[in-house]
């Protein structure tokens, strides 16, 4: 074990009273724990708003441990409705804003929610699914303005007391669960408990980032996902600091707005949107000013070398490259402020352990590839009704990561693919499987491979490697191809390359030869 000192923490422990609730009793009520554009909401009204957000649910029946939804923006009700759900024992469901209609259908049938509370933007896609066909939806809480028949937030948190006492839960107790993609394409529920959030701020935040509350968190990465959680809303929240929300997309010019505008002094993004920011230049002439951030972090998928040099060489700044996942909940390897390893993930963060192994569990030799594995105190306890991919992950203590890695003599880690066929794009996890499904319906395609390419960055990209029922391959169908793919998935899971072929390698068996296609450079 990588030697840290113990967490202690009471059997009887809510997460909303240790992140939000004692900043009264600390004398933080006018510190700005939110700012959003030119919102501010301080810790007092912070603690306020929880307190009423738990108290109407409550009133809309919801009870100990029934989930809640949230389908929500990077605005304050988030913070509100993911506390105030804690707050009450119930467990908060954060779910990806970036879906389609037939996700949320799954999501909302899948957690069980009889609450789901939604930003009016947001609500057309969840309005579009049957009525009949969602299971256990009960109440829809809108965040905006609420259409007949649907409850709006601000309504729900005027007609609520500010005074809330913390259910009694436990350190152990579910307090939210975050949805894993899978290998079928399929999210599977990674079930958290009270106390991991505190483990991950000890252990990375304090120890790694040394945050204070003098400190400004801006997080690229959005609050539903484990990393954007962390970054944005509960390190943040752990010391007394400042939370900065973009409800936007991070587009270039909106996120060095941000930083000019509210000063982070922590930046936390993925490499594909730090290469963005690198190709973007100001409007003026003149070069964006990042002179307020101490740290940039980055995650989500491995950061090539070359994004880290040219980002220091133009804005002044390292980025500390880290691993983490949705099941440990945020990093559990990373590089250290003044031990950066350029291209690497770092070492393991003192507290957690790793190793890495091969397929029969053994440890490989020093700079062999093999199996990352991980033990950390804040890694779900399980895959909610997943109980096959439950035992194959959680092995006791460890946590397949499904990473491939080796480590250099000075404890380093460095990443060398995943251990199947699932890629994170932009931070996002993208599983082949489901694009090809797609693309097979299209009435052109006879077989299609999706396999992954580093691009011109060195960023991994889907591409598509397909086989037409008839005829050759030209530009305009490849983008017909990719236009197709948009329409039915999420943006980012789009082909960002078409590459016609004759016929896909095949095994014996007929099992297609991803490999042989991952070195092409053709296609459109």
């Amino acid at each position: 074990m990588n030697l840290a000192p113990p967490i202690m923490l009471a059997d009887e422990f809510n997460a909303a009273a240790y992140f939000v609730d004692r900043h009264k009793g600390e004398g933080r009520s006018s510190r700005v724990a939110i700012e959003c554009g030119d919102l501010r909401v301080t810790y007092g009204e912070l603690c306020a708003r929880v307190n009423q957000l738990g108290n109407g649910l409550k009133s809309l029946g919801v009870r100990m441990e029934e989930r809640v939804l949230l389908l929500l923006p990077d605005v304050p009700e988030f913070a509100f409705s993911f506390f105030g759900t804690i707050k009450i024992g119930a467990v908060a469901v954060p779910v990806n804003t970036l879906l389609k209609s037939q996700d949320y259908k799954y999501l909302l049938n899948n957690s069980r929610a009889r609450v789901a509370i939604i930003g009016d933007s947001l609500l057309p896609l969840v309005q579009a699914i049957p009525r009949e066909e969602l299971c256990y939806l009960e109440t829809i809480v809108v965040q905006g303005k609420a259409p007949t028949g649907m409850l709006a937030l601000d309504d729900l948190l005027k007609g609520s007391s500010d005074e809330l006492q913390p259910a009694v839960t436990s350190k152990d107790d579910a307090a939210f669960w975050l949805y894993s993609s899978g290998s079928t394409g399929q999210p599977k529920a990674c079930v958290h408990l009270q106390h991991d959030m505190v483990v991950s701020t000890e252990r990375y935040a304090k120890a790694i980032l040394k945050i204070s509350q003098e400190d400004r968190f801006f997080s690229v990465a959005k609050l539903f996902f484990a990393y954007g959680l962390g970054n944005g809303l509960y390190f943040p929240l752990a010391v007394g600091g400042t939370s900065l929300l973009m409800p936007g997309p991070p587009r270039p010019q909106n996120v060095f707005e941000v930083i000019e505008r509210h000063r982070p002094t922590l930046f936390f993004s993925v490499p594909s949107n730090f290469v963005k920011l690198l190709a973007h230049a100001a409007p003026d002439g003149r070069e964006f000013d990042l002179s307020s951030v101490r740290h940039a972090v980055s995650a989500g998928e491995a950061l090539p070398a070359t994004v880290f040099h040219h980002f220091k060489q133009r804005f002044g700044v390292e980025i500390l490259d880290a691993i983490g996942s949705t099941e440990a909940l945020h990093m559990m390897i990373s590089n250290v402020p003044g031990e950066l390893r350029p291209g690497s993930s770092g070492k393991i963060i003192p507290g957690f352990d790793a190793k890495i192994v091969d397929d029969n569990d053994h440890p490989v030799p020093e700079g062999e590839i093999g199996n990352l594995v991980v033990r950390a105190d804040s890694t779900c306890a399980f895959y909610w009704n997943e109980h096959e991919k439950t035992k194959n992950t959680l092995a006791g203590h460890w946590l397949r990561t499904g990473d491939k890695y080796h480590q250099d003599e000075d404890g380093y880690f460095w990443y060398a693919g995943r251990t199947d066929d699932m890629m994170k794009v932009s931070g996002v996890w993208v599983s082949p499987i489901e694009i090809e499904r797609v693309l097979t319906e299209h009435p052109s395609v006879l077989e299609v491979a999706v396999v992954f390419r580093p691009d011109s960055d060195g960023l991994q990209k889907p591409g598509a490697c397909v086989v037409l029922r008839n005829g050759d391959g030209s530009a305009e169908l490849a983008q017909e191809l990719q236009k197709f793919v948009m329409d039915r998935l999420p943006i980012f899971k789009r082909p960002h390359w078409i590459e016609f072929l004759p016929e896909l390698p095949k095994t014996a068996t007929g099992k297609v030869q991803r490999y042989k296609l991952r070195g092409g450079r053709g296609g459109y």
